[in-house]
């Protein structure tokens, strides 16, 4: 985990930069977009220990412009609770990180991912939603994930629909937790010698070519009605079980 990422070429830093900022309006709009997008372009050019990192710090800025966009849609009371019961299982799990894989684990988030959406509309039509004490459970097995893996912000996404958030106020409530529990995962990186100076430049490119497409993305999601919003949400988790299966595998 202590070795060097190599400085990537012109072109491969031009086509990192054009990805992350489609993956910008994808995350503006879906809820999650870079974490997925990004890693099997970075893999090859970076290597498989400097992915998490790296997209954890550009992450930072992401999360932090798309939170601005949309921060009339942001919900307190649960981004408070989860992100506190995250806090603790997320240090726990970037540390796990720098020293295992998380192959197996990935697998399976992906297969739970793709059974949650009819699960969660299920409850949906039964009017349940989750609960205070279910939100702060959730919330900690999330950080657990989002410490260990790369692309895992869609699990936020599904707690945020089951907590009975809708539209934009799922968008701008995960962006808030992400950037708080990035700060932390950031740290642990860090201090375990997983940022190099050439993944900094990295990650600030993403962050930076990331940011526009965050308003963009309001722009676009603007006019949409919550129902078919909340289904696009629905239709990019089940996407995004699939890509971390394939991701995990690849």
């Amino acid at each position: 985990m202590h070795d060097a990422v190599h400085l990537a070429t012109f072109e491969q830093y031009c086509l990192v930069a054009a990805l992350s900022f489609i993956a910008a309006i994808v995350g503006g709009v879906a809820g999650y977009g870079t974490g997925l997008i990004l890693p099997p372009v970075l893999l090859p050019i970076v290597g498989s220990e400097a992915v998490v990192p790296i997209i954890s710090l550009s992450a930072l800025l992401t999360n932090a412009s798309r939170l601005i966009a949309l921060r009339d849609k942001f919900d307190v009371r649960n981004a408070i609770m989860l992100a506190s019961c995250a806090l603790p299982t997320c240090i726990g799990g970037a540390y796990v990180y720098t020293t295992l894989g998380g192959k197996t684990v990935t697998i399976v988030i992906g297969l739970a991912l793709i059974v949650l959406v009819p699960l969660r509309r299920l409850a949906s039509k039964a009017q349940w939603r989750l609960t205070t004490p279910g939100v702060a459970v959730a919330g900690s097995g999330y950080g657990l994930l989002v410490g260990a893996t790369s692309g895992s912000g869609v699990v936020l996404l599904s707690i945020l629909l089951a907590a009975g958030l809708r539209g934009s106020a799922v968008i701008a409530t995960d962006a808030g937790i992400s950037l708080f529990l990035g700060l932390a995962k950031t740290a642990v990186f860090q201090t375990a010698g997983a940022l190099p100076a050439s993944a900094w430049i990295m990650a600030i490119l993403i962050g930076c070519c990331a940011t526009p497409g965050a308003f963009l993305a309001k722009r676009l999601t603007a006019h949409l009605p919550i129902h078919v919003h909340t289904d696009i949400l629905d239709g990019v988790v089940i996407l995004g079980g699939a890509l971390l299966m394939i991701q995990a595998m690849w």
